[in-house]
């Protein structure tokens, strides 16, 4: 491995080429909750915390052909949402949560989810995350999307050492360029998926090994044992 380079100007450069790398190499990388509109991918997002994909999006698919529109979380005892939402873990306080984000989605947006992020966290159970998925994938606002596959990715890449989500986006937005904020943010997803898994990273087989300082590191030695 040559030796990466440190510094923020080395730092983005060097993202620039693994960004170029991930993308040849995960082509089809996505936001991979199946939603329709602002709406649903802003409730789906809610209930993917501690949840997966995969999960929320069986659920979603009886969820909304019930709950169509922001005013009908309002309609239905939070007893029976607790319910409907329930394999995807959390349901307590997910149910909650959607209840107060539709009702100031009612009282307060005509309904409509809005477009800034300011407006966004302000809603019940709405953090930067959830903010920055909506924002990316629906608004077309470039976002650095910190879940828990970025969080690791882009520790061991070297881009940040934070780990507090708020602190690594800040960091990464320095580091990756801005109109690719979003789709670098998918990569880290997908890399994190297949290949820089939490244990047993699959370093050599890592298109972006050498220009990673992990396999090297002795975090990375021990936990490749």
């Amino acid at each position: 491995m040559a030796q990466v380079k440190r510094g923020r100007a080395a730092a983005q450069e060097r993202a620039k080429e693994v960004y170029a790398r991930l993308a040849a190499y995960y082509p089809n990388a996505h936001c991979t909750l199946d939603y329709k509109d602002a709406f649903t991918l802003l409730i789906m997002t809610i209930l993917a915390a501690q949840s997966t994909d995969a999960r929320v999006n069986i659920v979603a698919k009886d969820l909304f052909k019930k709950y169509r529109k922001p005013a009908d979380f309002l309609t239905v005892p939070l007893s029976e949402l607790e319910s409907d939402i329930k394999p995807c873990g959390f349901f307590r306080a997910k149910a909650k949560s959607i209840v107060g984000a539709c009702r100031q989605l009612v009282e307060k947006h005509e309904g409509r989810v809005p477009g800034t992020m300011e407006e966004l966290v302000a809603l019940p159970g709405v953090g930067r995350k959830t903010a920055n998925v909506v924002l990316g994938e629906c608004f077309g606002v470039p976002a650095v999307i910190v879940d828990t596959h970025c969080t690791r990715v882009s520790n061991r890449l070297g881009f940040t050492r934070q780990p507090d989500a708020v602190k690594i986006e800040q960091d990464l937005m320095k580091v990756w360029p801005e109109k690719l904020w979003t789709q670098f943010s998918h990569l880290m997803v997908f890399h994190g998926r297949a290949i820089c898994v939490a244990r047993g990273p699959k370093c050599s087989q890592c298109p972006v090994n050498d220009l990673c300082p992990f396999p090297h590191s002795a975090e990375g030695k021990k936990v490749a044992r």
